[in-house]
């Protein structure tokens, strides 16, 4: 199912890099409830940095949002985008996780709750600055005015009813240290953030990668007990089933096998980086740049488990 999504998606962004304009496209893919689907690539200016789905569900009581995009540009035409489809008032905007194009666009709601786990607010206030550096040296003139703007309301797991939809928000760990999870009960709708990716290469600045894989099992476990019809990965095709939980979690695997066999062989990073990847993964997106930045911040601490093992009897 993610391949058949693939082409909608990618057709959603085109920006426009003359006007700054990113022409988003809502797509609903349940009652009240639309996506505004990122491409599924790495940062560029070719596509002013925006590579994340966001989305928005219209509940009859107001509108929740969530995710706000890379730029204070993203953010106001997510709102004006929102506003062509309904005239139902935004009552709250929810950031996933701590990485910069979940809530960059929060400027241009500060006139309404924005919300996410206590974690991620901590870590968009500590990693702000540093994001808004490395996007404006990325993105260029995309990021015009743009501030970094953690969201302002710590929010808890539990349960919401807002007008007609049973919305569930979860806390799970592992590509961050606290990646909240939306459930709406009453669309089947899952919005997993930045713990799914699909077509596309992980990114890993903070991960815990035993942690991500125990979550991958919880969300599993949730897709295929709790009848949901649709999962949202924060970067990558909308599908149904496990079909990006199953991709995520290959990736994974074979990553920290990949980085601890070739530690046990003593390679140096730079033979590390030089080796194939296998064929399953060659056409993801990012791909080999994502890999590149994970081996290079991540087997380093391999090498050194390695050399701190005791040498084995003879």
């Amino acid at each position: 199912m993610i391949a058949a999504f693939a082409g909608a998606a990618l057709a959603q962004s085109r920006p426009d890099m003359a006007r700054l304009a990113y022409d988003l496209r809502p797509r609903q893919i349940a009652e009240g409830t639309w996506v505004i689907e990122g491409a599924v690539d790495d940062f560029s200016r070719a596509n002013g940095c925006n590579i994340i789905n966001t989305a928005f569900i219209a509940t009859g009581a107001g509108v929740v949002v969530v995710n706000t995009g890379p730029s204070r540009a993203y953010g106001e035409q997510q709102r004006r985008a929102i506003e062509r489809v309904t005239r139902e008032p935004v009552v709250r905007v929810l950031s996933l996780n701590l990485h910069p194009d979940y809530f960059f666009g929060n400027q241009a709601w500060s006139d309404r709750p924005t919300q996410a786990l206590p974690g991620s607010i901590s870590g968009m206030q500590a990693e702000g600055g540093a994001y808004a550096d490395n996007l404006y040296r990325l993105c260029g003139d995309w990021m015009k005015g743009t501030e970094s703007t953690p969201s302002r309301q710590a929010i808890e797991p539990g349960v919401l009813q807002v007008g007609g939809h049973k919305l569930e928000l979860r806390r799970l760990s592992g590509h961050t240290r606290d990646d909240l999870v939306l459930i709406d009960h009453t669309t089947g709708v899952l919005l997993a953030g930045g713990l799914v990716f699909a077509q596309r290469v992980p990114t890993t600045p903070h991960a815990d990668f035993d942690a991500w894989l125990a979550s991958l099992d919880t969300l599993s476990r949730w897709i295929t007990t709790e009848n949901i019809r649709q999962v949202v990965p924060s970067h990558g095709p909308l599908h149904s089933g496990l079909g990006g939980v199953e991709q995520t979690r290959d990736w994974l695997r074979w990553l920290t096998t990949h980085m601890r066999e070739s530690a046990e062989r003593g390679l140096d990073l730079s033979e590390v980086l030089r080796l194939p990847v296998p064929a399953r993964f060659q056409a993801w997106a990012a791909q080999p740049a994502e890999l590149h930045r994970s081996i290079t911040q991540w087997y380093p601490r391999y090498e050194q488990q390695v050399l701190a093992a005791p040498a084995p009897r003879r």
